[in-house]
């Protein structure tokens, strides 16, 4: 059996769904289900007796360490975050919370854990540690990919909450010999993105006919990484990675904002156009930058490619197919969401 923290929220709820369609291996769900935990995007896997769900916050350690007791998992992923970084810049004592307290109190139920266990599974326990390039700050327009050893240079909340949890689960490796993993991801995008984000809010503000907010001139850059080639990425780091290490995940695919919500307003007109006539693109409307916003990022992804042999296989065309595909296929998920029902959902 294999832990997952934050299993209810986007990249936690399709890294399930694809374990699960590649292992018989069981998955423990630990969530806490704050706004952005919906078991709606779990919903489909109900009936499969691989999957269990425990409604935890990763700060009740006691909690934790008495579910690690009962089912002695061989790995522990961890993706339960605070992710919002526009929420993070409005109340940054969540994202202190969750991110820096919760990675220590799991850091801490784990390392308990492990040194109860007998030497053959001790050695192959992992604890993988899910975080974001955002721990590296921003890159100017000709500035060279973010690499491993990149120095941290956090610039919002958000980014310095994941950096702190990124330095604990360091210090536990090397202090402790806790056998860790850590993972630094591009910006996701894919099925069951909670719409507060960029992909899906534009979806939904487009069909709604609402203006499309692109923030400041829109030419920030960001790297895509389509989420079902993060969750391999995922797979191959917690099956060969070496404990200690960090590994970039990059989608290679550095696209400007605006140029974005120009491609989503494209696919749109083309899968679901407007009754008037007219393009998605009239809505769209510049409005003021968020504080701090970073101008740049992008993702080296040599090391994982060269030692694990990881590389994207989802081009950016194809993802952003997929993706609109999904929500316009499933606009009942966003109307729960945005409605405030999936909070009354449950797996069983």
């Amino acid at each position: 059996m294999i832990f997952v923290t934050g299993g209810a929220g986007f990249i936690g709820a399709n890294f399930v769904h694809s374990w699960l369609s590649r292992h018989d291996e069981p998955v423990l769900v630990l969530d806490a289900l704050t706004y952005a935990g919906n078991l709606e995007s779990l919903a489909d896997l109900r009936a499969d007796p691989r999957l269990d769900f425990e409604r935890v916050d990763i700060c009740e350690r006691a909690a934790v360490q008495d579910l690690l007791g009962r089912h002695q998992p061989r790995a522990l992923v961890h993706f339960a975050a605070e992710s919002h970084v526009d929420r993070s810049i409005d109340g940054p004592g969540a994202f202190i919370r969750t991110n820096v307290q919760g990675t220590f109190e799991l850091l801490e139920a784990a390392r308990a854990y492990h040194a109860g266990l007998q030497p053959a599974r001790a050695a192959a326990f992992r604890f993988l540690h899910v975080s974001t390039d955002e721990v590296y700050g921003s890159l100017g327009p000709q500035d060279a990919p973010f690499r491993e050893t990149t120095p941290y240079a956090p610039n919002s909340p958000y980014a310095a909450s994941k950096a702190a949890s990124d330095h604990l689960v360091r210090a536990w490796h090397h202090t402790y010999g806790l056998p860790v993993l850590t993972t630094n991801c591009s910006n996701n995008y894919g099925p069951y993105q909670f719409p507060e984000k960029l992909i899906p809010l534009m979806i939904h503000h487009a069909l709604a006919g609402k203006p499309l907010p692109v923030y400041g001139d829109g030419a920030n850059v960001r790297d895509w990484l389509y989420v079902e080639d993060h969750c391999r990425a995922i797979e191959q780091v917690l099956a060969r990675g070496e404990p200690g290490s960090s590994y970039n995940v990059g989608g290679h695919n550095e696209v400007r904002n605006i140029d974005l919500v120009r491609r989503l307003c494209g696919l749109l007109d083309e899968l679901r156009p407007r009754a008037d006539g007219q393009g998605y693109a009239a809505q769209i409307a510049f409005v003021a930058d968020r504080p701090g916003h970073d101008r740049r990022y992008a993702i080296d992804g040599a090391r994982i490619q060269r030692e694990l042999g990881w590389a994207p296989r989802v081009d950016f065309a194809e993802g952003l197919r997929r993706t609109v595909c999904w929500y316009l296929e499933h606009q009942d998920w966003t109307a729960h969401v945005l409605s405030g029902s999936y909070r009354e959902a449950s797996l069983r």
